[in-house]
Formats: C-alpha cells, structure tokens, sequence
C-alpha cells in the first residue's frame, strides 16, 4: 500500500491499531477476575499474587521508554508487528503455565510486547491525525477501546474462567495477534523510522529499566520484609541510584532515551505526574475490587465480570464521542478535574463497603461514579499529553505518557496492595475474623487510591489551555 492509498484509509488503519491495543487491554482486565482461581491452583500467597499483575505491568512500564524510540529510529510497522508477535508468544506461553514461576516469568515478557505496541499505536495514531478535531475523534476510538477492551476482559474472565479454566483468558490472545498481524501487513505501509538518524541510547535504557524494576521489587516485598529493613532500604536506595545515572546519562549523551528538554513543555511534565497519581488510584481498584468482591463477598468470577461492567461500558460510552465533544466543548482542564474528582468519589464509595456488603448498594454505585470520572478523564489527559510533540518525538513522548501510566499503576498498586496485607495481618491479630480483616485492609488501600486521584484532580489546573472556549479544537497539531 503506498502512502497515499494509506492517507485515504487512515480510519481503517486505526480500527487495526485500536485492534492490537484491545489486545493488551484485553489482557491487564481480563487478568483481574482469575486471579483468586490462579491462587488456588499454583499456591500464590496473597502478597505474591500481587507479581502476576505486576510482573506484566512492570516489564511494560520498564521498557516503554525503549519501546517508543525503537519504533522512531527503526519503522513503527516494523517494530509495531514484533511486539506483536512477541506478545502473542508470550499469551501462549502463559496459557501454558503449571507454575508460578513460569506464569510470571511469561507476564513479564507479555509486558515488554505489550510496551511496544502500546507506545508505538498511540505515536501512529496521533501523527495519523494531525488535524484537532479529527485528532480528538481519533483518540476517543483509542479511548473507546481501552474501555471496551476492559469491558470485554471483565465478561470474558469471568466467562472463560467459570465455563473452563483461567489457563484461557491467555489463549485467547492468539487468534487475536495473528489477526492484528495479518492486518498490519496488508494495511500498515513500511517505512523508515522518523528519527532513523539517531542512535539508541542503551546504557540509558538500561539504567532506567532497572531502577523501576528494583523500586517495584522493593515495595511489593516490603511488607514481608518490612519497610525498615535493611534489604528493602537498600533496594530503593539502588533504585534512586540508578535513576540519578539515568537523568546524568540523559544529559549527556547526543541521542538520548528521554530528552530531558521534554519536561520543559508543561503539559508534558504535568501530564506525566497526573498519569502516575491516577493510574496507581485505577490499577489498585481494579486489583483490589476484584479481591473485595470474591475474598469477602464471595462472589463468583462471573459474577466480578458483571459487577465491573457498569464502570466499563461508561467509560466506553465516553471514549466513543461524549468525550470528545465535552472536550471541544470545556477545553482539557474542567473535564479532567471534574473526571477525576468523580473518581476519588467512586473509591471513597468502596472504602465504606462493609465486610456484608451488597450489590446494588455497596458495590454498583461506585461503579458507577468510577466510569464516569474516568469514562470523562482519560481522553483529555492523553491529548494535553502529546498536544505539544513534533512527530520525531511523538514515540519517545508516547512512550513517557505510556511509562507514566504503568509505572504508577505498578508501583501504586504494590504500595496499596502491601498497605491492605498490612493492615489485613494487624487486623487479624486483633481478634478479627478473615473476612472483617480484609475488608479494612481493603478499605485502607481505596482510601488512598481517592487521596491520589483527588490530587491528579487539584493538578489538573496546572495545565494551559492551547485557546479559548473549545480549546481542543486549537490544539496545535504535531509538526
């Protein structure tokens, strides 16, 4: 397909791109509702179950950053079609797992595929559509993906884990990745990377992938171990140590994994520490909720899929067109405060949830409220994010936005999820029984989750307006 016939199709293209993102969507969701019937079959303890979502969300954040900027330097197909490939591979494997060691070993390297494509479709899609409204519509598609994506992964865990196995919600990645492949092929031109002139900055890569892995290491072990122990104090001190070689690497180095520079654009910088307090407030509920409803609840993993549904088709409607036009409506900073105050609200909702709570009253209304501050927020948040970035970058700051996201989900979801055992373990102690015990374990880490998400909100404001009234529609384009 030559560049031109690809011009005329660029919606086409974009449905394939969204079709790769559902994918790794797909897979952090449907991930959520098996996780008890993982911990029964392979042994996990409730502190170490933690690594099945982290070992994923870990590798994607660690490795975003490199993701983004192979595809600028070599070919975003070319580098979009591997991780691709080498996310399918990974599903198999995982599919295939009779340990725990080899259920997250195989997490991990799902997470670095799920890093390049994820980095590499959001550079695509934003260099695809440089006008601002059609920019805004394309992004609500993204949007309207990942909502869906997390639709369809709550239903179908539940589904797939009840009717078979929870060795299925990985296998059905593969149908879906050969597909997106084939697609990819036939619709997506070659060509070369946007800043093939650059060389690939490794020793920072590897510096700052480090330095994330060891700081998520330290948190997750943390409350085994204690905070004050001298293997966990010494973990986040080699962590903060290698970040400060990484940003020493960074401004020195003629082609560097992360210009510094970047942060000089406010909406980058303050985009960047929104994503990290929202995703550790998002990836905690998600995780968190799903614990909520099958430990003390007892509800059954079918049963977890529909009670999240509310959330997702929300956020689903959102993404499909009401964002945008509220964007374009408000400008960027009313809709993500008001968003993500709503969603402060929704977690404030679960961290009253009783030990006997119920449905409708405890469980639904948070739902509820959780889609819509997030159903509201996410569009805006990418678009402030990336509204500044000329196209040889637009990798690189796909890959920042990207890395910022996960990280904090990562980090943010270790930290509350030790905070819960923590408390859980206290609780016990005390005389109360397993089911009153983590329900103020729980209750702790989604009152946290609100305090980051209320700050996300309060940060929001930071932001400049590119214009006027439908401020969206003056967004600069990238050029």
């Amino acid at each position: 397909m030559t560049a031109a016939s690809f011009a005329r199709h660029r919606w086409l293209a974009l449905c394939v791109l969204c079709l790769g993102v559902l994918m790794i969507v797909l897979d952090t969701t449907i991930v959520n509702v098996a996780l008890p019937s993982i911990r029964a079959d392979l042994g996990f303890t409730e502190t170490s179950l933690v690594w099945v979502v982290n070992a994923y969300m870990l590798s994607f954040g660690g490795f975003m950053l490199l993701g983004g900027r192979l595809g600028d330097l070599y070919g975003h197909r070319r580098m979009f079609l591997a991780g691709l490939a080498l996310f399918t591979l990974a599903s198999a494997a995982c599919g295939l797992a009779h340990s725990q060691v080899m259920l997250v070993a195989a997490r991990a390297v799902q997470g670095l595929g799920g890093a390049v494509v994820s980095a590499i479709a959001l550079s695509l899609i934003m260099n695809l559509f440089t006008e601002p409204a059609e920019r805004a519509k394309a992004m609500g598609v993204y949007g309207f993906v990942c909502a869906g994506g997390g639709s369809i992964g709550v239903l179908l865990g539940g589904v797939l884990t009840s009717a078979l196995d929870w060795h299925w919600i990985f296998l059905v990645n593969l149908p879906i990745g050969v597909l997106v492949c084939a697609l990819c092929l036939w619709l997506l031109p070659p060509g070369r990377g946007t800043a093939a002139d650059a060389t690939l900055d490794w020793p920072g890569a590897i510096a700052v992938t480090a330095s994330l892995m060891l700081a998520v290491y330290a948190v997750v072990g943390a409350n085994e171990m204690g905070w004050t122990s001298p293997r966990t104090l010494g973990l986040l001190a080699t962590a903060f140590a290698l970040l400060l070689v990484f940003l020493v690497i960074e401004a020195c180095v003629a082609h560097p994994l992360m210009p510094l520079s970047l942060f000089r654009l406010r909406s980058v910088a303050v985009t960047n520490l929104m994503g990290v307090l929202w995703a550790a407030a998002l990836f905690a509920w998600f995780f968190i909720a799903a614990l909520y409803m099958q430990l003390v609840l007892g509800f059954d993993a079918m049963r977890v899929g529909l009670a999240f549904l509310p959330a997702n088709l929300i956020m689903a409607l959102f993404s499909l067109g009401l964002s945008a036009r509220i964007v374009m409506r408000f400008g960027l900073r009313r809709p993500l405060s008001v968003g993500l105050l709503i969603a402060a609200a929704g977690l404030l909702w679960f961290a009253h949830a009783p030990a006997q709570g119920e449905m409708m009253r405890d469980i639904v209304p948070g739902m509820l409220l959780l889609g819509l501050g997030a159903g509201m927020a996410f569009n805006p948040l990418l678009l402030a994010a990336m509204s500044e970035v000329s196209p040889s970058e637009s990798g690189l700051a796909s890959g920042v936005v990207n890395t910022a996201f996960m990280m904090g989900g990562s980090l943010g979801l270790a930290v509350l999820a030790s905070l819960a055992a923590s408390r859980t373990s206290d609780a016990i102690l005390n005389g109360l029984l397993q089911p009153e015990a983590y329900t103020v374990g729980f209750q702790l880490a989604f009152a946290v989750g609100a305090i980051f998400a209320g700050v996300a909100a309060l940060m929001s404001w930071l932001l400049r307006e590119p214009a006027g009234p439908g401020s969206a529609g003056a967004m600069p384009a990238a050029h």
